[in-house]
């Protein structure tokens, strides 16, 4: 008589095998990795800052109304596209990568839906704040008369199709989480490629098109971005995909969206207090005089050829830190990110020296004025210097983005505009410094920004998983 075999225990769910680009992203060598994955996403990113200066050429064939009304919006415009591309992007873009590093492609499907549901609802708050209080908003601002009517012309248009904003950075933020920074940097390409041809088209018409002026430019904008948008949609329902849509059926829950929130939240908020800086060290140096600012504004303007550079690499350093955080892999995950820090730091602070040498050679693409050039030389001279620690600090940002920690690096943001505000008003109200004072202070708060991030890590080590992918989304299960 044969005995009874005891049933045997419920175990865990049995994990998924991790797919080829998951597996390259844990055990390949990891500078071909994080260049194979950076380069795409550098070439994206500067294909966006191409189509925002092409939007000002365009516009400013309008004349100055029109040049002051975007200028107005541009600010907001900047803001949800970093909140949703960095800040909820990028959440979405660790929380994607953890989940599949740990093995678990159905939780990693469950994320993309909980992220488009987060990408929608904060797409829905900007649409009903802009629309319902553009004027008081604007106006507060300082627009007025004309430039106040083509601010509105434009934002009503952008921000009422924000959802075609948040969808395409969130879709792509889900894209990277697989381990794919080709496809979303071809969606970008792609997008400025049109963007060239419909903008002009749009704003001043041509045959059957009417001209629409300021607000054509805003409509050839959702137009390519919403087209870009339905490609990953269509790449996200493939059948056998890494994440897939239609994988699972869509159920709340709110682990899930507790995961996506605690980096995202902490990472929106980043790029407020970062513009918050710049808009403080705008308000100091206008104190010193018109020439001042406008040396100062050409100068910094040389930042926004930076940012591109770090959230390229960034964007591929989230990945990275969060696949191999979410296969317990820490010590690979910290390799990583002071490989991939050092390297945004050696070409950020290569520019950043070549400009401190030579500030002509940056200063006299954008003005001919002696004075301009020679105030905004005394800025590169002086900060030029850390903008290698600038470009750590960011690579390093989104590094934290990849293991969940966030605190500190909000907390490096908020000291960087705490030594701007108070170094400023020290800097005019006490020691009636010259503006070159003031620059050092500047240069100041983005090394601490640095040293304060840096520090966190090192000091921290990442031993442990921050957000335990594992437990969290397996809780979540039906």
């Amino acid at each position: 008589m044969n005995a009874a075999v005891a049933p045997m225990p419920a175990g865990p769910a049995p994990q998924a095998a991790p797919n080829a680009r998951t597996l390259q992203m844990l055990h390949a060598p990891l500078l071909p990795t994080l260049l194979r994955l950076a380069t795409p996403n550098v070439i994206g990113l500067f294909a966006m800052t191409i189509m925002i200066g092409y939007d000002g050429y365009i516009l400013g064939l309008l004349g100055p109304d029109a040049l002051a009304g975007v200028a107005l919006v541009l600010p907001l415009s900047m803001l949800m596209m970093q909140m949703s591309g960095g800040g909820i992007g990028g959440a979405t873009t660790a929380a994607v990568a953890r989940a599949l590093g740990a093995g678990r492609g159905d939780d990693a499907s469950r994320l993309a839906q909980h992220a488009l549901l987060v990408a929608a609802v904060a797409a829905a708050l900007f649409t009903l704040v802009l629309l319902g209080f553009g004027p008081t908003v604007y106006g507060a601002m300082g627009g007025r008369g004309a430039a106040l009517d083509a601010a509105l012309a434009y934002s009503n248009v952008i921000f009422g199709g924000a959802i075609a904003i948040w969808a395409i950075n969130v879709l792509a933020g889900i894209v990277r989480g697989s381990g794919n920074m080709l496809l979303p940097s071809l969606g970008l390409l792609a997008a400025t490629l049109v963007h060239l041809a419909l903008c002009p088209l749009l704003v001043f018409g041509w045959g059957p098109v009417p001209a629409l002026g300021i607000a054509g430019a805003a409509w050839s904008t959702l137009t390519v971005n919403a087209g870009t948008a339905a490609v990953l949609v269509a790449y996200l329902l493939r059948r056998h995909g890494a994440v897939r849509l239609q994988a699972v059926p869509w159920r709340f829950r709110q682990s899930l969206l507790q995961g996506i929130l605690r980096v995202g939240l902490p990472a929106s908020l980043s790029p407020v207090i970062s513009n918050t800086s710049i808009a403080v060290a705008t308000a100091v140096v206008g104190t010193y005089g018109t020439a001042a600012l406008a040396g100062y504004g050409v100068a910094a303007r040389l930042e926004y050829i930076l940012v591109p550079i770090a959230f390229g690499f960034g964007t591929a350093l989230t990945t990275l830190v969060a696949t191999n955080m979410g296969a317990g892999q820490a010590a690979r995950a910290l390799r990583v990110t002071w490989m991939g820090g050092a390297l945004v730091a050696a070409i950020t602070g290569a520019i950043g020296l070549a400009v401190a040498i030579a500030p002509a050679l940056w200063m006299n693409l954008f003005t001919s004025d002696a004075e301009i050039r020679a105030l905004g030389a005394t800025y590169l001279r002086i900060v030029g210097g850390c903008y290698g620690l600038f470009g750590l600090g960011l690579a390093l940002f989104f590094a934290s983005q990849g293991a969940g920690r966030m605190l500190w690096p909000l907390l490096g943001s908020m000291a960087r505009l705490v030594v701007v505000a108070i170094g400023g008003w020290v800097c005019v109200a006490l020691l009636q410094a010259p503006a070159s004072g003031f620059y050092a202070v500047v240069a100041l708060s983005l090394a601490l920004y640095a040293a304060i991030i840096a520090g966190a890590i090192w000091f921290g080590r990442w031993q442990a998983e921050p957000i335990n992918a594992s437990r969290t989304t397996a809780s979540a299960r039906p």
